[in-house]
């Protein structure tokens, strides 16, 4: 892929992304002051996840992190300069990166282990597995990555 692919795509993903974004944020009746943050929070994340995986090879889990973490990043900032809780950037912005394919993917098989046949099921066994390890990872990423900003910048006292 070369450099100019590669930020068309990146381009066309972040636009996607921010308008699923966008769609939750309103979805969540979120300010309309606030709205383009949280088209950017989703775009940016999700970029990221894609360039991660795209031009730096990672698996979906670790770009997902580092995507996550971009949002999560973007909403600790979003938050001070507007006003209003970091939940507002950060839950619209990560939707965009939720495993849903793998979680589809998970029940199908789930369903398939019923079958009849020992060799079907020990397959679907296997594929359910593997895609309900890959969707938890995924999901483990994106909680990690959201609470990041607030794990380093926040301080709180402990009670005496």
């Amino acid at each position: 892929m070369t450099f100019t692919e590669l930020v068309r795509a990146l381009v066309e993903d972040a636009f996607w992304s921010g308008i699923a974004a966008m769609g939750f944020a309103m979805l969540f009746n979120v300010p309309q002051r606030v709205l383009i943050a949280c088209v950017a929070a989703g775009a940016v994340g999700h970029a990221v996840r894609t360039l991660m995986m795209e031009y730096f090879g990672m698996t979906i889990a670790p770009a997902t992190l580092a995507g996550a973490t971009a949002v999560g990043f973007m909403g600790y900032f979003f938050a001070h300069y507007y006003e209003v809780p970091s939940a507002v950037f950060t839950v619209s912005g990560a939707i965009p990166m939720v495993p849903g394919v793998f979680a589809y993917r998970t029940m199908i098989y789930a369903i398939r282990i019923t079958s009849a046949d020992t060799a079907i099921a020990q397959q679907a066994l296997l594929d359910a597995s593997v895609n309900g390890i890959q969707t938890a990872l995924i999901l483990a990423g994106i909680a990690v990555g959201i609470a990041a900003p607030s794990l380093l910048f926040e301080r709180h006292k402990p009670v005496v």
